[in-house]
């Protein structure tokens, strides 16, 4: 037996044979689990899986958590056990955050993963019973009716009016019709294999019989899910960004061993202890709490999307998508609400808008900009009570859910709602047409309940329509509805154009032409048309006969126009992307021109940017489809190879690439991208597996939340680094300084760990924590080339550190010669300058890469005043009380030696900020002459 042939170009008796099964037997409880052990259980494969333990020891991979380890070493080789409690606890806390937020992740995770169909009807021994989808083999018979997900691919063997939603493989919003008795050629695409049910899809409309032709993997899931493997994740730009400052950290390091020790052994040191002092002034160099602070910040970041309904599964993948420069979205489930929602009646003559979205039974009826009330219109009732009767389907009322929407930038707070969703079982298009129903309020829904079905002509793609009897209270009636063209030859009569409460008349050419006319322009905005009709007595018999013209009595209601709607959410979105400086592409399988439409109602096409189809793009090659994808705005008819290609080139053109999707076809360019986003509540487990963010509420307003969320982070990374590695430069100039001056040391070894663990530790992580700045979506997107100490952050740090210890020594010099202190009340007072200079400090940090600097509630960070205050009150625990003093070796600080301390610790930010006063006057100064000088040119 094979699993891999092209069934479709056979028949179903071949199939049959080859499967060694019976059609109408199904397959023996025996045969079935020989296949279970010779197939395996029926499984997409998921992705690697980690143990706690791998996750644990992958935390010490990265390369600062090395260096501080290496730290640890030469601690404990020079003796100093306390800092190698310190710096071991600062990594090993590092680790557990940074292991418990992705366990944590992985367990979100799980909870949404399941099984594609988790149940089955399948023949065994001649009897249909339900078992697992797990347990589903090649060869065995599975039934099939509206609502069944399929559990694998398989073989139509009777097909009974059956249309299935095959939107996460194909990517067409449609319903595809099947049909058993089709053989379709081996070389025709999955969209065109209509005798072919396929793992993961619906069944929407009609019944099946199928024999499974393959499972697991070798289904078209599978197989997609296999490609998956063969793309290779890369490292995101933080992670670049992380590496490259390790690899300054551990230059600067080397250099200053070597400085310290050139310098002392220049004095007439011996070699031995200046190469100690040396290896020394390095650890301290080194951020410790650096690796630690970039996990909190990732984390914090992490849960406030989680709080917004995104599940992160790397604690980078939300700081990649606050330098997306491309956000890739696929339009079915993404941009729409995969829902079809009716929005349009013509009565011809009368043009009714209907709102409302998806298949919410909530909306209102207007003509004109004046509301209809369907109770009092009696032509607009008529067809309401069709749409009702004439349809197979029912809506279901989901589980409450909570929802967020709004815009959180410009200090916009995001509005959380409760809502409980509402589904179709059956026919997307008959879902549609119910709700609209029940859009016309008690009275008409009444109407509805009082008719009985008696007769009915089943939706058939030759007749192009659908007919049921019904009886009610006022006798028998007749309803119809189907492609406009086909119910208006059966219709005798016609409503009288613009009159609510009816009457009619006999149809003429006029008549029809403009219904033809009305649904050519409702077809051209890609709306999907239907049209009613309705007449008394029993029909039914005259159309199974095949009566196509004059059915007598039979009276043109009106057409409705349908349309899977844009989400409201994806609407504000792009346009809050485009403000950002993010381009919006759409990436969809169904047709140009219903693509188009949707683009343009979300505002993505637009500024001479074309629409490109699968045709098209398979005739370019890769060079030629770099150059042209940034003119791109729409990309319909497109396969998932496709996809990777789109994908690839605007990564080669030096996009970071953003690709939201829910389908299968979307995981392969999920996982290409740079941070792929899969659908948590419709998404397939595939697209789920491949991605870096799970949106579990499918909302793609979302996206545009952890955007901004990226931003903050990486703004905030910048913050924390400037303060730490401005503080670290001031503290080892202040030891260099004093040892070339040929001082004292004006800090021990104990002061300098107590140091960084006051200003190192809890101020830097409330940096961490720092409120979004309200113009964060003002700025065009960071280059992910970036360097971390781009935009001058280097020299600002470099110039901080210098003033913090210029301010450090001048108090060390001035206790001695000014006030005549001892050498432990002059360290004491260094030791204290120091600290408070960095307290004073952090607070400018807190400025990095802000557009404003008002004092709004966004721009409160009041775990800084605490963690400032704590330290603060940590200081005078350590110069005051006797437990600090005999720990530390400090000495108490009279009044007047607080007042120089307090002095030059502010004096140290003030020249700082002088300082670049003075060269931003300088700067405006000589652009004033070179334009004066350019005038005078002129």
């Amino acid at each position: 037996m094979s699993d891999s042939r092209a069934w479709h170009s056979v028949s179903a008796g071949v199939v049959e044979r080859e499967l060694e099964t019976s059609a109408s037997f199904g397959l023996t409880l025996e045969e079935a689990r020989s296949r279970r052990s010779a197939y395996g259980p029926n499984l997409i494969r998921s992705g690697r899986r980690h143990s706690a333990l791998v996750i644990l020891l992958s935390q010490f991979q990265d390369f600062m958590v090395l260096v501080l380890l290496g730290a640890t070493a030469v601690s404990a080789f020079l003796g100093e056990y306390r800092d190698v409690v310190a710096i071991l606890a600062i990594v090993i806390l590092n680790a557990i955050l940074g292991f418990v937020q992705e366990f944590r992740a992985e367990r979100a995770l799980e909870a949404l993963r399941k099984l594609s169909a988790p149940k089955a009807t399948v023949l065994r021994d001649g009897r249909a019973e339900q078992v697992d989808a797990v347990d589903v083999v090649p060869g065995d018979v599975v039934i099939l009716s509206p609502g069944d997900r399929i559990p694998a691919d398989a073989r139509l063997v009777e097909s009974f009016g059956i249309e299935v939603d095959e939107s996460v493989l194909t990517g067409e919003s449609k319903p595809a019709r099947k049909d058993a008795t089709e053989i379709v050629r081996q070389s025709a695409p999955v969209v065109e294999h209509k005798n072919m049910l396929h793992a993961g899809t619906v069944v929407t409309r009609g019944r099946a019989v199928g024999l499974v032709v393959a499972t697991g993997m070798e289904t078209e899931m599978g197989r997609i899910a296999g490609m998956i493997e063969d793309v290779t994740d890369g490292d995101t730009p933080l992670q670049r960004r992380l590496s490259q400052l390790g690899r300054w950290l551990v230059a600067g390091c080397l250099m200053l061993c070597a400085l310290v020790a050139g310098l002392g052994v220049a004095r007439g040191e011996s070699i031995e202890l200046m190469f100690l002092a040396g290896v020394s002034l390095a650890v301290a160099a080194i951020p410790e709490g650096l690796p630690a602070i970039v996990t909190v910040s990732l984390a914090l970041g992490v849960q406030r999307m989680s709080a917004r309904k995104a599940i992160v599964r790397k604690l980078s993948a939300v700081e990649t998508l606050g330098c997306a420069t491309v956000i890739c979205a696929d339009k079915t489930g993404t941009l729409t609400q995969n829902q079809m929602t009716v929005v349009e009646i013509d009565l011809i003559g009368r043009n009714i808008q209907v709102t409302g979205s998806g298949y919410s039974p909530e909306g209102e009826f207007a003509e004109g900009g004046d509301p209809v009330d369907p109770a009092a219109d009696r032509v607009l009732q008529d067809l309401l009570v069709c749409a009702g009767l004439c349809n197979d389907a029912s809506l279901v009322r989901q589980s409450a859910e909570e929802r967020t929407y709004g815009a959180p930038s410009r200090g916009r707070p995001w509005q959380s709602v409760r809502q409980r969703g509402w589904d179709v079982v059956g026919d997307p298009t008959e879902g549609a047409l119910l709700a609209m129903a029940h859009k016309g309020g008690r009275e008409t829904m009444q109407k509805v309940r009082s008719f009985i079905r008696v007769a009915e002509v089943p939706f058939e793609p030759e007749r192009r329509m659908m007919a049921v009897a019904c009886s009610g209270p006022s006798g028998v009636f007749t309803f119809v509805k189907g492609a406009p063209q086909v119910v208006l030859e059966l219709c005798e009569n016609r409503y009288l154009g613009g009159h609510p409460e009816g009457g009619t008349a006999p149809r003429d050419r006029r008549f029809d032409g403009a219904v033809l006319a009305r649904n050519s322009a409702m077809a051209s905005q890609s709306m999907r048309v239907l049209a009613m009709a309705c007449a008394p007595g029993n029909l039914i018999d005259r159309i199974r006969l095949g009566q196509t013209r004059d059915l007598p009595g039979l009276t043109f209601l009106g057409m409705v126009g349908m349309m899977d709607p844009p989400r409201p959410e994806a609407v504000r979105s792009v346009a809050l992307a485009r403000q950002a400086g993010i381009a919006t592409l759409m990436i969809t399988g169904d047709h140009a021109a219903t693509a188009e439409a949707i683009a343009k109602q979300v505002g993505i096409v637009g500024n001479g940017r074309r629409i490109l189809t699968g045709e098209e793009l398979d005739a370019m090659g890769d060079a030629q489809l770099e150059e042209a994808v940034s003119e791109v705005a729409v990309f319909a008819r497109v396969a998932p190879a496709h996809k990777l290609r789109i994908v690839r080139a605007l990564r080669a053109q030096g996009h970071v690439v953003a690709v939201t999707g829910d389908g299968v076809n979307d995981a392969p360019a999920i996982r290409e991208a740079d941070i792929g986003i899969a659908m948590g509540q419709t998404g397939t487990d595939v697209a789920r597996e491949a991605s870096s963010m799970v949106l579990s509420d499918d909302n793609y307003a979302t996206i545009i939340a952890a955007i901004e969320e990226g931003r903050s982070i990486y703004d905030n990374i910048r913050k924390f680094i400037r303060y730490l590695l401005a503080c670290n430069v001031g503290e080892v100039l202040t030891m260099l300084l004093a040892v070339a001056a040929g001082l004292p040391l004006p800090l021990t070894p104990i002061q300098i760990l107590w140091m960084n663990l006051m200003t190192d530790g809890l101020p830097a992580m409330a940096l961490a924590a720092d409120p979004t700045d309200p113009n964060t979506m003002q700025r065009a997107p960071r280059n992910p080339r970036e360097g971390i100490f781009s935009r001058g952050l280097g020299l600002k740090m470099a110039a901080d550190g210098v003033f913090i210890s210029l301010c450090t020594i001048a108090c060390y010099i001035l206790a001695g010669v000014l006030l005549g202190h001892d050498l432990e009340t002059a360290r004491t007072m260094a030791f204290s300058t120091l600290v408070m200079s960095q307290l004073v400090y952090v607070f400018r940090c807190r400025m990095e890469g802000r557009v404003s600097s008002g004092a709004g509630e966004s721009s409160r960070n009041m775990f800084l005043l605490v963690a400032v205050g704590l330290s603060v009150g940590l200081q005078i625990f350590g110069v005051h009380h006797d437990l600090g003093r005999a720990f530390l070796g400090t000495r108490a600080l009279a009044p007047l030696d607080w007042a120089l301390v307090l002095f030059l610790s502010g004096w140290s930010t003030f020249l700082a900020s002088a300082a670049r006063a003075v060269k931003r006057a300088i700067g405006r100064r000589c652009t004033a002459f070179r334009v004066g000088k350019a005038g005078e040119t002129r």
